[in-house]
């Protein structure tokens, strides 16, 4: 069972404060980004929600043969087939590049010139085929009705509700579906609420008739007062935490959990240059470093802006069509204001779970905020030319510089100072001012 889960054209900044002075702009050249794919058992899910109406696009994460493969998702409602529909893998993927963490550089100008340029960051009515009798009647006596069942693209879809965990349970596992052990009690919390469960299975002969070689996502759209995305099934037979991508898309601005605390990772912080050849392994250190000083018990906030726009872009905003395709149903030629911008601020967030940190499923709310937030990390090159003045103060400023660079890395991913000192060659420059006493419990 699967679990549930550009190039950027660089603009002087003054250039961009002058055209555009109600915009705050950050600048610098973009140099890379920290996508999902850098974390195993990584599942991703885009969520658009606008009042009570929601459009849910899961994308499988799932390893091993597709015969296999079936995911089993509590929903809020009964689901018609018009209310399901296979989405486009490299949608989720344009999303991941758009808003992931990024790495940008800077060039320090001739110390010799008048001025420094500085960048500042502000920051419809379908009816179920009729079952085989037999198996209707084995599935009513375990307390279990197939309300409707459907292929779409390359699933076999059913709505399943039941009267009590244990007779869904044993269902699901004569029809193939692999229930972990223990699943029993969060079927059952589940059935209080009186949700309804959204099954699927591959469809191998028409996968096959359809031409893929891997799982499309599967979309829901449904309207519900509930803004939440249940993640405790796929908790109960994980081997090990599992990291959940959250691009939730809404008319008005940010998203974040309201019953648990949501957290901007640490950003817009100066850092060695040698990191540009390993920012992979220094973003999965630093994210592993603040999960822990939350003691896995926080979401985290990686990215928050407006669609029309980014700076640095990691990858173009989505086009007004990919955002219909990914249920961004406000946009649509025809309806109310569609023919201006799109209304639509992306909220990235993610989380490192499992049963015991994170035994709720997550619950979100929509803010007013929409202050632009990006996890963001900068490089600073010294000026390379020839320094024709009085230098000093300078040079003084680039090793203090360096220091709080070592410091920085240091604190944000957990890494021993001295080794980050070694990597940057600081052994020569000017770093003995500390107090004896400052150096004893050092990194």
């Amino acid at each position: 069972m699967s679990r549930w889960a550009g190039s950027f054209r660089w603009v002087p900044c003054l250039v961009l404060f002058l055209a555009a002075p109600a915009a705050f702009a950050f600048c610098g050249f973009y140099v890379a980004k920290a996508d999902t794919r850098l974390f195993n058992r990584a599942s991703q899910v885009a969520l658009v929600r606008d009042g009570d109406r929601t459009v849910l696009t899961m994308a499988n994460d799932f390893e091993g043969e597709l015969k296999e493969f079936a995911v089993v998702v509590p929903v809020p409602t009964f689901l018609r087939k018009e209310q399901i529909h296979i989405g486009n893998k490299a949608l989720m993927d344009h999303l991941d590049a758009y808003s992931s963490p990024r790495l940008v550089e800077y060039f320090d100008p001739d110390p010799c010139m008048m001025y420094k340029a500085r960048a500042e960051a502000i920051v419809v009515n379908g009816q179920a085929p009729s079952l085989d009798a037999a198996a209707d009647k084995r599935a009513k006596s375990l307390g279990v009705t197939i309300e409707a069942k459907y292929t779409v693209g390359e699933y076999d879809i059913l709505i399943l509700s039941a009267e009590q965990s244990s007779g869904l349970e044993t269902w699901l596992r004569e029809n193939g579906y692999r229930i972990p052990n223990g699943a029993g009690p969060i079927l059952g919390s589940y059935l209080k609420q009186g949700v309804r469960f959204f099954v699927a299975k591959v469809n191998l002969k028409e996968q096959t008739r359809l031409g893929y070689s891997y799982l499309r996502p599967i979309q829901v759209a449904f309207e519900s007062p509930k803004f939440m995305l249940p993640i405790r099934l796929g908790t109960v037979n994980a081997n090990g935490p599992q990291e959940l991508f959250i691009y939730a898309l809404t008319r008005k601005g940010r998203v974040e959990t309201t019953n648990y605390r949501t957290v901007k990772l640490p950003a817009d912080m100066d850092i060695p240059l040698f990191v540009k050849d390993e920012f992979g392994g220094f973003y999965r250190a630093l994210f592993t470093e603040q999960v822990k000083r939350e003691r896995m018990k926080s979401v985290f906030l990686e990215y928050a802006w407006d669609m029309t726009w980014c700076d640095p872009c990691a990858a173009q905003p989505l086009s007004p069509d990919e955002l219909r395709s990914l249920g961004v149903f406000w946009t649509i030629p025809g309806a109310r204001g569609s023919n201006g911008p799109p209304q639509v601020f992306l909220t990235r967030l993610h989380l490192r779970y499992d049963a015991d940190h994170f035994p709720e499923d997550l619950v979100f709310q929509e803010t007013a905020d929409r202050a632009n937030f990006q996890a963001r990390y900068v490089l600073r090159h010294a000026f390379q030319g020839q320094i024709t003045c009085a230098s000093d103060e300078y040079r003084d400023q680039l090793a203090a510089r360096h220091e709080q660079e070592a410091k920085n890395l240091a604190e944000l991913t957990g890494w021993r100072i001295a080794e980050i000192r070694r990597k940057m060659d600081l052994v020569s420059e000017n770093i003995d001012d500390k107090k004896w006493y400052e150096r004893i419990w050092e990194k």
